[in-house]
């Protein structure tokens, strides 16, 4: 049912990129793992390096999954925004066109979860 407000009130987005000091706000959720029930989010540099985020920032939050030490980085699939998309791993964040609250999900060809489970 719509709900009709009485009074007008300001708009405040509590979120938005000039409250994270440079950084830009990254969500990554990983395709068939619901061991992680939603995207991972991080405050990160755009000057930072794709293959940092994977190599430096994953393993402290995916690398408890016991599929993560099998992920071959080569074949995994890239959306954005649910989109197929290709990241270059030598280039920064900024560099292969992620800005704030861009979402990435990826998906590892033959790893689908603890036992197949899917999580």
């Amino acid at each position: 049912m719509p709900v009709k407000a009485i009074k007008d009130y300001p708009l405040r987005v509590a979120d938005s990129v000039d409250k994270f000091h440079g950084n830009i706000m990254l969500f990554v959720g990983w395709d068939q793992h619901l061991m992680f029930c939603a995207p991972f989010a991080w405050a990160l540099p755009p000057a930072m390096r794709f293959g940092d985020l994977i190599e430096g920032i994953f393993p402290a939050s995916f690398g408890a999954h016991p599929d993560f030490a099998l992920i071959d980085w080569s074949k995994v699939e890239w959306l954005k925004s649910g989109k197929p998309w290709a990241p270059d791993v030598n280039k920064s964040l900024a560099e292969n066109g992620l800005g704030h609250k861009d979402c990435l999900r990826f998906r590892t060809p033959g790893l689908c979860g603890i036992k197949g489970s899917g999580s």
